[in-house]
């Protein structure tokens, strides 16, 4: 049985309902407000008061500028009186006013450092300081004016120096008078020795007995100002004295490695007792030793063993240097942190062992040393490497090129030869590389110094090459030896795996059984795997650091090779030929970007046998350009072989070398139309493998569409259709097939590209034309394109076609069109025009329709 009310009365109970609920809800809302009120009473706000001016200044700070202007300013009249009122009084009362003013300010500082006045009272005792160099001064004009300047300023500096040290000792919260009797006691042994008419070694030894004597301070004294005032003045008076060695172990050496070494063992003992000074000042100390060994070493050997001397003194030196002294943490991090002090082994040496910072400061000075004479021998190798490309002479000329230095000493050798042997004992990836490169600059100066023949000097350089080459390409050989932690590789280093003299020392642990791994490097992987297996990872990327150290220098040795064989035909063929073997040798071997660098480069030395060829032949420009075509047809085949990376640095290469022949046959137009269609050839054949194949199918149509243009103009043909029909037919025959695969692309993408490559410049042509061929065949082309438009519903054809037909038209039209017009009378056109306005107004809605109709059917084409 059906209850349900009439829509009406249904409609009433529900507007009844929801009245109820809103009054309700407003109920509800009113009595949240007030409970919120009740909960959360509103916080009263304070009223606004205005914030007091702050303070520029600390009331010490302001107390600390007026004491220092005060001291100051009676400084400035103390120092006005004495210079220039001074005459006006007699001797009495000048010693009685100094005498009283110097006690007071001396004695003043006392009571006030009772009454807590520290600041007042170090203003005071530094007007004291002021006012006791003045009484020395005024003592001097006096009663000693006949005194020599020097000699009393020495003298008088030593007075007040002890003066000073005493009077702060007495009061010592005073933090001026101890600093300034340091400062004083810097001049009397330089100004006493200058005084007694020493000369500039001998006042280097007395800056050097001061220095040691601030070094002493700083050693032995507590108040943080006198040690920096002391140490700012050794560091002066050392430095100056260790200059002046320096100078004095070039001109005359028995006088200044005295002086250097002394100087030495007051810094290195200074540096033994400050760890913090430990590495700068044994740096110091160890360039004053080389500087003084050195010196040495030069009086007693010839003229060209000089630098020599002092790269072997330096190399003894840095013998200090062992390779726990800077442990590298994870790699690629850097220098692990330094073990505490006392806790590092070494040489025995003071208090029985050198600390490391010491170590490290002297074999730096060392090795410092050593890259300046590196450096010192470099110019050979320059000479060597970049003689041959700056040439003076013609290729095949037979006259080689000035490669020697002739004033250059030969020890470049030794030196040379010596940071190699230095540089390969260390168990580090930097020094593998720095003995790497050494070694192939050393092989490099050979010839130079040594003056070897061409033949040698070729081979020697060829040598090279493929000796560096073969380091770049064998798997790992270079990394043996070197420690795990010295990989470069961003990561970690590998758990559980040391250093050759840690695995020595620490005790075998037994091995568990074997175990699961989940990766090279994990933490599974660390604690079961064999120490060989687990060094193989962090060695692969220090191998290719020197794998590249060595390529470079190989690669270099083979363009310098090149060049130098220029000079002899035979010889060019030689090294061509053995660097084309080389470098194909690390494109097949190699790894990483070398093997494309090299698969790039043998492409080059190709080419250049290619040249050689030609050369030696005699063949003219356009018969070259044809041959290098040889060297793109090699690379298109070869890629098809190669890997990814190595076959397209050989393809893109060869397409320089054809771009090259293209340059080449320019300047014969029939044989670079010639050129250009065996490009294409070689392009069509690279477009069969599919990798290749729409980047060399454009090409290849490229090549041969320039082809046929370079042939029609050497044949002297000017018709426009002749160039735009090579074109316009594989266009649309593109087209169509894309158009048979996809049935809704547009006609204007399809066909209208190659339509208007031909009939517009046809178009262009006829209206110039004065013939009526050109005219007659457009319009019969354009008329069969645009009845194919109409067919087939395209909408690019009945545009163009149609647009073409009509322009066509109207060009033949014009001339009788013109006559017509003449001929008519004046009055007929404007009644045309109306009769015409006319009958379109009397059918306006119906041509509305059909132009409607019209423009409806011209959309629904494609």
């Amino acid at each position: 049985m059906d209850n349900s009310l009439p829509p009406a009365d249904e409609l009433v109970l529900v507007d009844r309902e929801l009245a109820q609920l809103d009054a309700r809800r407003s109920q509800l809302l009113a009595r949240r407000a007030w409970l919120l009120q009740v909960l959360y009473p509103p916080v009263p706000t304070a009223p606004f008061r205005p914030r007091p001016p702050v303070a520029d200044s600390t009331p010490r700070s302001a107390q600390n500028v007026l004491l220092t202007l005060g001291g100051t300013l009676l400084t400035i009249a103390a120092v006005a009186f004495t210079l220039v009122s001074w005459g006006s009084m007699g001797i009495g009362a000048r010693a009685t006013v100094l005498a009283v003013v110097t006690g007071a300010a001396l004695a003043a500082p006392v009571a006030l450092l009772r009454r807590g006045l520290v600041s007042t009272a170090e203003s005071v005792a530094a007007l004291g300081l002021v006012l006791m160099v003045l009484d020395v001064y005024a003592l001097h004009r006096v009663a000693l004016a006949e005194t020599d300047g020097l000699g009393y300023t020495a003298v008088a500096s030593a007075v007040l120096a002890g003066a000073w040290a005493a009077y702060g000792s007495a009061l010592s919260r005073l933090r001026i008078p101890l600093p300034a009797a340091v400062v004083a006691a810097q001049l009397p042994l330089p100004l006493g020795v200058l005084a007694a008419g020493g000369g500039a070694t001998a006042f280097a030894w007395a800056a050097l007995l001061t220095a040691t004597a601030d070094a002493a301070v700083v050693l032995w004294t507590r108040p943080v100002s006198v040690r920096i005032t002391a140490g700012t003045a050794a560091a002066v008076l050392g430095g100056w004295a260790l200059l002046t060695g320096g100078r004095l172990s070039l001109v005359a050496p028995w006088s200044g490695a005295p002086l250097l070494l002394s100087g030495a063992a007051v810094v290195l003992y200074a540096a033994w007792r400050v760890p913090a000074f430990a590495a700068a000042g044994s740096a110091v100390a160890g360039l004053a030793a080389l500087a003084a060994a050195g010196g040495l070493l030069r009086t007693a050997l010839p003229t060209d063993w000089a630098v020599p001397g002092y790269v072997l003194c330096a190399l003894a030196l840095t013998s200090v240097w062992r390779p726990g002294d800077a442990p590298t943490g994870p790699a690629g991090t850097g220098p692990a942190p330094a073990a505490p002090v006392g806790t590092e082994t070494g040489a025995v040496g003071f208090g029985g062992r050198v600390p490391r910072g010491m170590r490290v400061g002297l074999a730096g000075a060392g090795a410092g040393v050593v890259v300046l004479g590196v450096a010192w021998a470099l110019p050979p190798v320059v000479a060597g490497l970049l003689g041959p490309v700056a040439r003076t002479t013609g290729v095949w000329s037979g006259e080689h090129a000035a490669r020697a230095l002739v004033s250059y000493p030969a020890t470049a050798l030794l030196v040379l030869a010596a940071a190699v042997a230095a540089l390969a004992v260390l168990p580090r990836l930097w020094a593998r590389c720095g003995a790497l490169a050494l070694a192939w600059a050393l092989l490099t100066a050979l010839p130079v110094l040594l003056g070897l023949p061409y033949a040698a000097t070729l081979a020697l350089q060829l040598l090279t090459s493929a000796a560096a080459l073969w380091i770049a390409v064998r798997p790992g050989s270079p990394t043996r030896g070197l420690p795990v932690a010295a990989a470069p590789t961003g990561r970690p280093a590998v758990p559980g795996t040391a250093t050759p003299e840690a695995d020595a020392s620490a005790p075998r642990r037994e091995t568990g059984p074997a175990a699961p791994h989940p990766a090279v490097g994990g933490p599974a992987w660390s604690a079961w795997a064999p120490s060989s297996t687990r060094t193989k990872a962090p060695a692969a990327e220090p191998a290719s650091v020197l794998g590249w150290t060595a390529y470079v220098g190989g690669v270099a040795s083979a363009v310098s090779a090149v060049a130098l064989a220029l000079d002899v035909r035979g010889a060019t063929f030689a090294v061509l030929g053995a660097v084309l073997a080389l470098l194909t040798g690390v494109a097949v071997l190699g790894a990483d970007a070398r093997r494309v660098v090299s698969a790039a480069g043998a492409v080059l030395a190709a080419t250049g046998l290619v040249f050689a060829v030609a050369a030696a032949g005699g063949f003219e420009d356009r018969w070259t350009a044809l041959a290098l075509l040889l060297v793109p047809a090699a690379t298109a085949a070869l890629g098809s072989r190669a890997p990814r990376p190595v076959a397209l640095a050989v393809e893109v290469t060869g397409g320089a070398v054809g771009l090259l022949a293209l340059g080449i046959a320019a300047s014969r137009p029939a044989f670079l139309a010639l050129t250009l269609a065996l490009g294409g050839v070689i392009a069509a054949a690279t477009a069969l493998r599919p990798e290749r194949r729409r980047f060399a199918s454009w090409t290849a149509a490229v090549l041969f569409l320039l082809a046929t243009w370079v042939r029609l103009a050497v044949w002297d043909v000017t018709a426009p259709e002749a160039y735009t029909l090579p074109v316009s037919l594989p266009a649309l025959v593109v087209g169509h097939l894309r158009r048979r695969r996809d049935p809704e692309a547009s006609s204007w993408t399809t066909y209208g590209p190659g339509l208007a490559v031909t009939l517009l410049p046809s178009l262009s042509a006829a209206w110039v034309d004065q013939e009526w061929a050109r005219p007659l065949a457009l319009g019969v082309a354009a008329l069969a394109v645009t009845l194919l438009g109409a067919r087939f519903r395209l909408q690019a054809l009945l545009v163009l076609g149609g647009g073409v037909l009509a322009l066509d038209g109207l060009h033949e039209l014009t001339p009788y069109v013109v006559q017509v017009v003449g001929a008519l009378p004046r009055w007929l056109p404007p009644a045309l025009a109306g009769l015409l306005l006319l009958a379109v107004g009397a059918t306006y809605e119906q041509r509305l329709r059909d132009a409607r109709r019209l423009r409806a059917r011209f959309g629904r084409m494609r």
